[in-house]
């Protein structure tokens, strides 16, 4: 395999397609000398071939809003590999979605979930429509709309989707009774992120920030050092970033910064239960602003324009987007002390970022393996579901426990340096790639 040839060719194929281009060059560059020792898998090409979605399907969504008037929107769904299992992703409702967001996280979705141990194929999908300002009766007749398009694509033993940025339990709920409606059919396990009382796992919300705390905790360990005492900047405040903020605090560390597109908020004294359940409110009010956090809580300060990283923290988690965290960041963070950094988003640092990390000694670890446990612990809500039954929250994090374990464990197999450190950007792409190549090899050329 020579990674500047197939790059080319795949810039050619696809121009213009920068996340998409991105995520497939550093994986690539990632696996090179492995996959040149194995000449079975140059022979079937399996580079060639599981870069490249298996299908993509594009459709338009037609809603209409409060003041009734007709709005139009694209979905897109993209069934990237299914070599070990059905189609696993979530969908992203965002302005920003585009074809190349959405390859770059099937892409991405493929490997980690690859990671988690559960038998599950890569997928991602959603839409351009923008969340920010709409109502509850909008976001319904949205997901309606967009179910009506996608239904006959999925289904509990073909893709099963979940949620991600934009697409919360409010939204799945939507998504899933329409779906029923359309399909009639009854089974629980379609979509994943389910309310409590209709199939939804125990700590299913809570699992991709808890998750992605447990793997800190390995790789820290494994470091020689500890979270307890330790200053963690988080970027966003949705589900995500509240998981990450409350295992953080629960560990003992002080969560000091959230921060959302208006701004940074800094929170010297760490976060309190109070704190944690407000950034709930401020994801579910639709504004996708965080200053008012600090006007609910005197001991926080709200600077404009700012972003997480400003804030001198011990411990960076980006919780929010792809490429949120530059170069530029990633130096202002080494100078300010930071010695760990971890992508609870996926590809929240830019290659950039991540160079500087590396270069300068600094723990870093990438999104595939750090927010695992947000799909393994979706893949745990199917196997419920497909058993009819309801596990407790303690069955549940001892799972998610063990398989963000296993993913460490991974990572040090195929990361460990001659200098004995970790390059856990290498072990995750090498132990993903080698689960889904060795399975697409084994099952002929299709």
């Amino acid at each position: 395999m020579n990674v500047k040839n197939l790059m080319a060719e795949l810039e050619r194929k696809h121009p213009g397609e920068s996340e998409y281009l991105q995520a497939v060059q550093e994986v690539l560059e990632s696996i090179e000398e492995v996959y040149n020792q194995h000449p079975e898998f140059e022979k079937a090409k399996i580079v060639e071939r599981i870069v490249e979605p298996d299908r993509i399907f594009t459709f338009r969504v037609t809603w209409v809003d409060d003041k009734g008037e007709v709005q139009t929107n694209l979905g897109y769904r993209v069934q990237f590999n299914s070599a070990i299992g059905p189609y696993k992703g979530g969908l992203r409702f965002h302005k920003a979605v585009n074809p190349s967001m959405l390859k770059f996280l099937g892409f991405e979705q493929t490997f980690k979930n690859a990671l988690t141990t559960l038998p599950m194929g890569g997928a991602k999908g959603g839409s351009d429509f923008d969340p920010v300002g709409k109502s509850d009766a909008e976001i319904m007749r949205f997901c309606q709309a967009f179910m009506t398009e996608l239904w006959n694509n999925i289904g509990v033993d073909t893709d099963v989707p979940a949620g991600d940025v934009g697409v919360g339990g409010r939204e799945i709920g939507f998504l899933n009774g329409m779906y029923q409606k359309l399909a009639r059919k009854y089974h629980t396990g379609v979509l994943t992120g389910k309310g409590m009382t209709w199939g939804g796992s125990v700590l299913r919300p809570e699992a991709t920030g808890f998750g992605a705390l447990y793997f800190v905790q390995h790789m820290l360990d494994k470091a020689g050092k500890s979270i307890k005492g330790a200053t963690v900047a988080i970027s966003g405040f949705g589900n995500v970033a509240w998981g990450a903020a409350t295992k953080a605090t629960e560990l003992g560390a002080k969560v000091i910064a959230i921060s959302g597109p208006d701004g940074v908020i800094y929170n010297p004294n760490g976060m309190t239960d109070e704190k944690i359940a407000y950034m709930l409110e401020l994801r579910a009010s639709n504004r996708n602003i965080v200053a008012p956090f600090a006007e609910r809580f005197p001991d926080a300060t709200f600077t404009p324009g700012k972003k997480a990283w400003s804030v001198k923290c011990d411990i960076a988690l980006p919780c929010a987007f792809q490429n949120e965290l530059n170069g530029d960041d990633a130096k202002e963070l080494i100078a300010n002390g930071t010695w760990c950094c971890a992508e609870v988003s996926n590809m929240g640092c830019t290659p950039e970022a991540i160079h500087a990390f590396q270069s300068a000694g600094i723990l870093f670890a990438p999104g595939k393996a750090v927010n695992a446990g947000g799909v393994a612990t979706s893949g745990l809500e199917m196997t419920q579901n497909c058993m009819h039954i309801s596990w407790s929250g303690k069955e549940v994090d001892e799972k998610l426990h063990y398989i963000m374990q296993s993913i460490h464990e991974a990572c040090v197999k195929y990361g460990t340096q001659e200098d004995g450190t970790v390059n856990y950007v290498k072990g995750a792409n090498i132990a993903g790639f080698m689960k889904v190549a060795t399975a697409m090899l084994e099952q002929g050329i299709i």
